[in-house]
């Protein structure tokens, strides 16, 4: 694993949703590091690539209600613990739980161990809510995939909530998780 600074020189062999991810930020002068690596699924195979990018990536979990007619993609710090009925409170859910790989596909255009904010991209109708627990927007960075899950990439917690989150015309709700 190197850290790299921008997307790869040569793209072929990529996902058409990674490349859009590395269009969308070059679109908006977002500039990023890069590193390539094994599949990450979990917080513990990321914790490698988090120390080459000295920034934590985030949990990303894709929940629902229980009706599935209301999806959120939730942002929290990776070494925080998550209970739905923290969550379910604050945004007056009766019941939330994970969405699944269907719901996952056809808004956000990932799959599961890939999920990252960067999903929102591909979420035109905007059916699914963006929530950020207040600890994530603490740090000097934010890490996340390009929407898979071999690769992670990083900018400045600056151009992630001035240039990204309006790019991704999702507007956030922030929640305070304990």
């Amino acid at each position: 694993m190197e850290l790299q600074t921008g997307r790869p020189a040569e793209e072929s062999g990529r996902l058409e949703k990674e490349i859009r991810t590395y269009d969308f930020l070059d679109a908006l002068g977002v500039p990023f590091e890069r590193v390539d690596h094994d599949p990450a699924m979990t917080m513990e195979d990321c914790a490698d690539v988090d120390k080459l990018l000295c920034a934590m990536i985030c949990k990303n979990l894709f929940l629902c209600n229980r009706q599935k007619t209301r999806f959120y993609l939730l942002l929290i710090p990776g070494d925080k613990h998550f209970l739905t009925k923290e969550l379910s409170g604050q945004l007056g859910v009766s019941r939330l739980s994970f969405a699944d790989a269907e719901h996952m596909l056809r808004y956000l255009d990932i799959t599961p161990g890939s999920v990252s904010v960067m999903g929102l991209m591909n979420d035109q109708g905007n059916n699914v809510k963006l929530l950020i627990d207040r600890d994530v927007v603490k740090a000097e960075w934010f890490a996340c995939h390009p929407c898979i899950n071999t690769s992670s990439i990083r900018f400045s917690m600056n151009d992630f909530l001035n240039k990204i989150i309006p790019g991704l015309k999702h507007e956030p709700v922030y929640v305070d998780l304990p």
